[in-house]
């Protein structure tokens, strides 16, 4: 499954979908229109959250579909902004997907990615 906006430059999809299980891959926090990265932290997990979204709607999900979500950051002692989109994107504390961070480790201007499993309608 690839959402053309989010498309990696290597062949590599945003998602695979078997049945009804979606896995991502990483999930960037580039503007979809643009492909640019933002340079701070705030704007980058708007973009991971926006980005996240669109990746389980083309799916044919929601973002309630999402059951678990890996964040992986730079400084893992800076979540206050995934925390403001985290609470923004599942405001129900009853219903919000596990989730788990992990060091960002990659080179590069990248300061936060994710990658979730979601659980979607019947496959088409």
């Amino acid at each position: 499954m690839i959402v053309k906006e989010l498309a990696h430059k290597h062949p590599v999809p945003n998602a695979c979908r078997i049945g009804n299980l979606l896995v991502s891959g990483a999930i960037h926090g580039v503007n979809p229109g643009t492909h640019a990265l933002p340079e701070d932290l705030t704007a980058q997990c708007v973009n991971v959250f926006a980005n996240m979204k669109a990746i389980v709607e083309a799916a044919g999900g929601t973002t309630e579909n999402i059951i678990k979500v890996t964040v992986y950051l730079r400084d893992r002692d800076n979540r206050e902004p995934v925390n403001a989109e985290w609470v923004s994107m599942f405001p129900d504390p009853a219903s919000r997907p596990a989730r788990h961070s992990q060091p960002l480790l990659v080179d590069g201007p990248s300061l936060v990615q994710c990658d979730f499993m979601a659980l979607v309608g019947e496959a088409p």
